[in-house]
């Protein structure tokens, strides 16, 4: 029998498998790829008698191919944190699904195992921009400020390093990067002695600072819509650079859009840190939208729906 660990390529997704595997170790066969890649269970040859985990990608985008590795006779353990819809009753199936805005996969993870592995759940809240959040965990750690720093540090690293419309954009395949961290175990000897550490916070440091330089458009509610240029920079920054805006200005929501392949755009919104809800409602109303009530995106925007799409992000948070 085979066993297989799907699972989000950002720093949820990843801190999360960690968790659990340095809980229970166990051999399997990984499934990932950059963070807007999450309809991961079709790609999975499992068979009757196999197992899978799947961490931090939506029960509704894998619907489909959910329910087909379970009629054919496949256990799955879920955990997530995304819109998940009506989970289908299985015997094989369970689920440990939260929504809830204050929660990550990290934190659902961390509660199963009764925190025994909690310091990389305060990395996954941390990538995860869910920053009280991590605090509250680390006290119980009982790290100085520093070391919390350092964590903070890490899980943004990692995140932003998931960013891409493509593997090409990334500077470490998620699989390579979750091995790197689970060779190493302890979250600070990956700081100390990883030179990919370096190299990701190198990159980021420098594609913030290009972001930075630009101007956004705005609606006629004052919410900024950045429009990047096309290049891979600006494509794995998005997401950091949202997350800088939105703790910059609280009290509003921000909208950044990039360049894509097809032609149109990828989507990154995060709703106002004050209100902390509406980005899953507004990108969910585009075909590929999707994510959580913070932060939120829509994986191809046509450029003919641009207009569209600011007028209801200017409603959505007017």
């Amino acid at each position: 029998m085979s066993h297989f660990d799907a699972f989000n390529g950002d720093a949820d997704g990843i801190c999360s498998l960690l968790q659990l595997r340095l809980d229970a170790p166990r051999e399997s066969t990984l499934v990932t790829g950059v963070k807007r890649d999450i309809a991961l269970l079709e790609r999975i040859p499992a068979k009757r008698g196999d197992t899978v985990t799947a961490l931090d990608i939506s029960v509704d985008t894998n619907r489909s191919a959910l329910v087909s590795l379970l009629d054919r006779g496949v256990g799955i353990d879920y955990y997530d944190h995304h819109y998940a819809g009506e989970l289908p009753a299985h015997p094989a199936a369970t689920f440990h699904i939260d929504t809830s805005p204050g929660v990550c996969t990290g934190v659902i993870v961390d509660r199963a195992l009764g925190g025994r592995q909690r310091i990389w759940a305060v990395v996954a809240a941390f990538g995860d921009d869910l920053v009280a959040v991590a605090h509250e965990l680390a006290r119980a750690l009982r790290l100085d400020a520093g070391a919390v720093s350092s964590l903070r540090e890490l899980g943004e690293c990692i995140a932003y390093n998931a960013y891409g419309d493509s593997e090409a954009d990334l500077l470490v395949h998620p699989a390579a990067l979750y091995r790197s961290l689970h060779a190493c175990a302890d979250p600070f000897r990956f700081i100390e002695t990883e030179p990919l550490f370096d190299e990701i916070r190198r990159t980021r440091s420098s594609d913030l600072d290009q972001a930075r330089r630009l101007q956004p458009e705005r609606t006629s509610s004052g919410a900024p819509v950045y429009i990047l240029p096309d290049a891979p920079w600006s494509r794995r920054v998005r997401g950091a650079f949202g997350n800088e805006l939105a703790t910059a200005s609280p009290d509003r929501a921000h909208a950044i859009l990039t360049p894509n392949a097809r032609g149109g755009y990828t989507v990154s919104v995060r709703a106002p840190r004050a209100t902390q809800v509406g980005a899953d409602t507004l990108c969910r109303g585009f075909a590929t939208g999707g994510g959580r009530a913070l932060a939120a995106g829509i994986n191809h925007l046509p450029a003919d729906q641009v207009g569209e799409f600011t007028r209801c992000f200017d409603q959505a948070f007017r």
